[in-house]
């Protein structure tokens, strides 16, 4: 046995040795220290680190070739494979001779954290400083002096745009700094998109929608010098624009429409913070004040009712985040929803990875463990309203903001189905019922509450009260959900409340916990920002939570690093790759800027026309590099094969939203008018069952952002193309293609039934074969078919129509009409088949 082990963890160190492994994103990064680390250090590291004394099993886990050469045992882990690793097996307790930790079971959601993380190869800051990839962890304290000397804490400089040889290709300063470097690798860029491939580019990255031929013909035959310049602007304006671009947003934001984890409790109010960040950029709202809104809101001031509705919803963005309902202990809970908030906004606005420091001194970045508990103290002393009740999975209910009463444009809610509202009276009712069947149990119980009582409950009874319980939950959330419901199935003013934050009523400075433990608490630490990035002139925190000075320090001109990572964030969604390739972690363990001149030059730019997103959006896509074509050049694809100088514009694959608004477009069925509230909104008066989804309209054909969002239970078709996990920052998705893709487009109901609208569609508006091809190729993919695709397409029709031989002449008449529209059905699948309909050039 000990042979097998010692041959095993010889594979496992040749195979992920931190010698020999890339080096891992800083994603996977991020979750081993938020996700597994604390979880180490919490139970483990006591008998298995160097500071540990005398170790147990001759094992330690607090380096990665520590757990890769293992103990006495064997290796700890095998990277890549979760059940074959000693450690898995232990906290899962599949022995009971190696059960770790002994003293009780880990909670399941930490059990499989790290079983998530083996099996991610485990990413390990360790493989980063042996691949030279990142400077090894400091030992001796955090030097704040020379920590402000890395890069991005370093206030942003405007270079002078570089001189270039060929001044005439150059449209926009930008466009120097882009075509400096391209000229210096000795290459030149690549030549102009035609208009077709422009007009279909542009309005896919504005609006996330395909321009419609009409469109398309209107703009190849406008010949005007600024025709390109009008369609920027009418996109711009277009409210196309919010949908789009608030969903990259509410990438960052983490949103979603339930708790995920165990429980993963419904919050069906979350749809006014979509709303809000959509109509935020709609409104093009200085960014700055647009982060302000969503720290404190609720502490900014306001001249109307309608402002300060506004504001309380930004609020949203504080309570939309993960959270373990079922967590044991009020302290716990609290502290985790506290971690949350720390480790969004820190990724999210500052690309930061500042929840690193919750169990110790961040290991690569200038971040005391003190600073994390200085900001941990701010949101301690803030109340998160998330609106649940206390049910059977719920121990942590929350009321909700109550939106002012005379704001005149705050919806009160989306219209209840009647089959709805039945059903929330029937599970009020059958709560109520089991409620009432269990009276004598809970008499009992207070019977055995009382001092020297020697009544004592059943395992069973005990289970019943848990039950009961929920009843009592389910009874309250239908009875509220119903009230605040006409007859008519309206909602009323009752129905004006939101997700949000508010100052609690005492506000308290944290204790600093070793180790991140509760069990374990040092002094308190002030409450306050990070010492690394605090300027003079940023106020401290004197009174209230500090949310308000947290949201100035922020929001700030004198932050080196807001505007950077959102210029970076707006720069990956408009040319598909970002300056600084890892978004949300601009520290030592992520990567520099390809284009650090230009990225402080967006950045300052930016602040300078008052922090507007639309601006900045409409001075990219107006720039000479973004109207390039995609066309290779040989010797430019020898030089710089992954297009890090940008000497021509990226192919990309369309986002899954796109993807399925475009389907939907191009069938004529998608319905642009937003629709009110969210079909979550009725959840809470249920059993809390995703599966109730399909009965409440969850796949309406409206634009995909305003589908639900629901934790674990993602919409199939956003899911299969790599919608972004709503548990975490999100500032890049991936990009796959893989075969579910392509059987989901050969098989989904949603895609036969598309392909039939389309065909229906296709059809009607035009007479000749001819101009229906035309018409199908121009919905599907912005241009007209070629010759050759001509006679494929003809030739497809004619397959498809022989398969049909051996009929009757009559059969076949009466079955021609009926034919004709299957086979344009199967032309118009085939066309969203392709990988040019999912593409954008």
């Amino acid at each position: 046995m000990t042979g097998a082990l010692t041959i095993l963890g010889l594979m496992a160190l040749a195979a992920a040795s931190p010698a020999t492994a890339a080096p891992p994103s800083s994603a996977d990064l991020d979750f081993f220290e938020k996700s597994v680390r604390p979880v180490l250090v919490a139970n483990c590291y006591g008998c298995h680190s160097n500071a540990s004394g005398r170790l147990r099993g001759g094992l330690r886990l607090d380096t990665l070739n520590a757990m890769l050469v293992g103990g006495d045992s064997g290796p700890a882990i095998v990277p890549g494979n979760a059940d074959a690793s000693l450690l898995i097996r232990a906290i899962r307790y599949d022995d009971p001779d190696t059960e770790m930790p002994p003293k009780g079971k880990l909670p399941a959601e930490d059990i499989k954290a790290i079983e998530r993380w083996v099996a991610m190869g485990a990413p390990h800051p360790d493989m980063l400083a042996a691949a030279g990839a990142a400077p090894a962890p400091a030992t001796k304290g955090i030097d704040l002096a020379k920590g402000r000397q890395f890069w991005s804490y370093v206030p942003p400089v405007k270079s002078a745009p570089p001189l270039v040889k060929d001044g005439q290709w150059v449209a926009s300063p930008i466009d120097q700094f882009i075509l400096a470097k391209v000229e210096e690798a000795g290459l030149a860029p690549a030549p102009d998109a035609d208009r077709r491939t422009l007009i279909r580019r542009v309005t896919f990255d504005l609006t996330g929608l395909p321009p419609t031929p009409e469109e398309i013909a209107a703009f190849e035959k406008d010949r005007s010098p600024d025709a390109y310049e009008r369609l920027v602007d009418r996109l711009l304006a277009s409210p196309r624009f919010g949908e789009r671009w608030g969903r990259h947003w509410l990438d960052v934001a983490r949103f979603a429409e339930s708790s995920g984890k165990e429980s993963n409790v419904m919050y069906p109010h979350a749809w006014r913070y979509r709303d809000y960040v959509i109509a935020s950029f709609n409104a093009d709202k200085p960014y700055d004040r647009f982060l302000r809104e969503q720290i404190a809101g609720d502490l900014l001031p306001h001249s109307s009712d309608d402002e300060r509705a506004e504001q309380l919803v930004a609020t949203g963005y504080l309570a939309v985040g993960t959270k373990g309902h079922n967590t044991r202990g009020d302290a716990q809970f609290r502290f985790d929803l506290v971690d949350e908030q720390i480790d969004a906004l820190g990724q999210g606005l500052l690309a930061t990875t500042i929840a690193c420091a919750r169990c110790h001194d961040h290991k690569f970045d200038p971040i005391p463990q003190q600073d994390y508990y200085a900001m941990a103290g701010i949101f301690l002393s803030t109340d998160t309203a998330y609106g649940t009740y206390r049910t059977q999975g719920n121990d942590h209910p929350s009321t909700l903001l109550e939106l002012p009463a005379g704001a005149k444009n705050v919806p009160n809610g989306p219209t209840m189905p009647g089959p709805v509202r039945r059903a929330v009276e029937q599970q009020q009712q059958r709560a109520a019922a089991e409620g009432e069947q269990l009276a004598a149990l809970r008499a009992k119980a207070r019977q055995a509450r009382q001092p020297g009582s020697t009544v004592k409950l059943t395992a069973a009874e005990q289970q019943q009260l848990q039950r009961a319980r929920g009843a009592d939950g389910r009874e309250e959330a239908a009875a509220d959900l119903l009230a605040r419901y006409g007859e008519d199935g309206k909602a009323t003013a009752l129905n004006r409340l939101a997700m949000g934050a508010m100052d609690a009523e005492k506000p308290q400075d944290a204790r600093l916990l070793n180790r991140g433990e509760l069990n374990s608490p040092k002094d308190r630490v002030k409450r306050g920002y990070l010492q690394v990035l605090t300027q003079p002139g940023d106020r401290p925190v004197t009174a209230g939570s500090g949310r308000l000075e947290l949201a100035d320090a922020i929001a700030s001109e004198r932050n080196p690093l807001t505007a950077r990572v959102w210029v970076n964030r707006v720069w990956l969604h408009v040319f598909g790759k970002p300056i600084v390739p890892t978004p949300d972690n601009f520290g030592a363990s992520g990567m520099r800027p390809t284009h650090p001149e230009l990225l402080d030059w967006l950045a300052i730019e930016f602040m300078e026309r008052d922090w507007s997103t639309k601006a900045l959006v409409r001075e990219l896509v107006l720039t000479h590099t973004y109207r390039m074509s995609s066309k290779a050049d040989q010797k430019a694809l020898s030089v710089d094969p992954d297009d890090k100088l940008l000497w021509r514009m990226p192919k990309r694959r369309l986002e899954a939203e796109s993807i399925r608004d475009a389907m939907l477009m191009a069938a004529g069925t998608l319905d642009l008018k937003p629709p009110v509230g969210s079909p979550v909104a009725f959840l809470e008066g249920t059993d809390r069952n995703p599966a109730i989804a399909a009965q409440i309209g969850m796949d309406r054909p409206v634009r995909s952002v305003y589908l639900p969002v629901l934790r674990d239970h993602v919409d199939e078709m956003l899911d299969v193309f790599d919608f972004a996990e709503p548990s975490y920052v999100s500032g890049d998705r991936d990009e796959t293609s893989v075969p579910t893709q392509a059987l989901f487009m050969m098989n989904s109901p949603r895609v036969l039934d598309a392909a039939k609208a389309m065909a229906t569609r296709v059809l009607a508006e035009r007479d000749s074969e001819f101009e229906r091809l035309n018409l199908a190729f121009e919905l599907a993919v912005g241009r007209r078919p070629t010759q050759s695709e001509l006679v494929a397409v003809r030739g497809f029709f004619k397959d498809f129509l022989a398969a049909q031989t051996g009929k009757s002449a009559k059969q076949a008449k009466g079955e021609a009409k009926r034919l004709e529209e299957a086979s344009w059905a199967a032309f118009c699948q085939a066309l969203f088949q392709s990988a040019e309909f999912r593409m954008v050039e």
